[in-house]
């Protein structure tokens, strides 16, 4: 499994991704989900791959090198707009080549991506790419695209991230979301790969990997854990003043004399005196 998280904000975007893959506990591996597309001083494209390796890498070759040389790429794209359908039409063309003989071994077509990054003249804009090769745009309400095991990353991006935040603070709000994902999910795992684009700056400028040996990721891990605890232990604890509303259930009286079964008829303290006697009058001697 893995987890990457795009961001654009107004200062520009800022792109984090996982190295591990596994397909068993026995089988654990590490690959990039990374990959940038640059041509300096006219655009910076990123893109962040999540779910199945073979089909990613399939569909990175693909844009990489493409079967049919007149057809637009990542490199000549008139629009970001443009770029995310032509990274749709790869996973496109690779369902169409695959998705068959893996469904005959009952493995799904599994593939996401996030694609973010600057052309010349336009604004940063981003991206998140689905495996039917559709695709949806970030908007200043949500400002971040999330895939992989998003869900223990995603409440301190919600608390944090809005678009007039500084780009350092959200690289250090992906981290912290990443750190969070670490902790709790053993199919993600370092090194990570984290690039920070500044608006207009059309080119590479702030990238890095880290990994345990980086004081940086040390600190946040360390820092976010403890500064946790000490809030927690600032909250006060709960008053417990209101019982008034306790939902409680009547207990159902059951009773405990115990019946007797005469012919097909239950008998005992609850069965009527009348029927009783009908039941052994109507029974044949032996």
């Amino acid at each position: 499994m893995t987890y990457c998280v795009g961001m654009c904000v107004d200062e520009g975007l800022v792109f984090l991704s996982d190295t591990r893959t596994n397909a068993g506990v026995d089988h654990v591996s590490a690959a990039r989900k990374m990959a940038v597309f640059e041509q300096p001083g006219e655009r910076v494209l990123v893109l962040l791959a999540a779910g199945n390796l073979a089909l990613t890498q399939a569909v990175m070759h693909l844009l990489a090198d493409p079967s049919d040389p007149a057809r637009p790429t990542l490199y000549n794209a008139a629009t970001m707009a443009d770029a995310a359908r032509i990274v749709g039409d790869a996973v496109r063309e690779v369902h169409r080549r695959d998705a068959l003989s893996l469904a005959e071994f009952s493995v799904d077509f599994n593939c996401s991506f996030i694609l973010g990054g600057q052309i010349c003249g336009q604004g940063p804009r981003l991206f998140m790419i689905y495996a039917a090769g559709n695709f949806v745009e970030s908007t200043r309400v949500s400002p971040y695209f999330q895939i992989g095991e998003s869900k223990y990353g995603k409440p301190i991006i919600d608390r944090v991230i809005t678009p007039s935040t500084p780009l350092d603070e959200v690289a250090k709000c992906a981290l912290i979301s990443m750190d969070s994902t670490l902790r709790s999910n053993l199919s993600v795992g370092l090194p990570l790969d984290l690039l920070v684009y500044e608006k207009n700056s059309l080119r590479v400028t702030r990238f890095a990997s880290l990994d345990n040996d980086s004081d940086y990721y040390q600190m946040i891990h360390r820092t976010w854990g403890e500064r946790l605890r000490q809030i927690f232990g600032e909250i006060p604890n709960p008053s417990w003043t209101d019982t008034a509303d306790v939902p409680l259930r009547p207990r159902q009286v059951v009773s405990t004399v115990p019946r007797l079964v005469i012919g097909d008829l239950p008998c005992g303290a609850d069965a009527p005196a009348q029927t009783l006697a009908q039941n052994v009058q109507s029974k044949p001697q032996e």
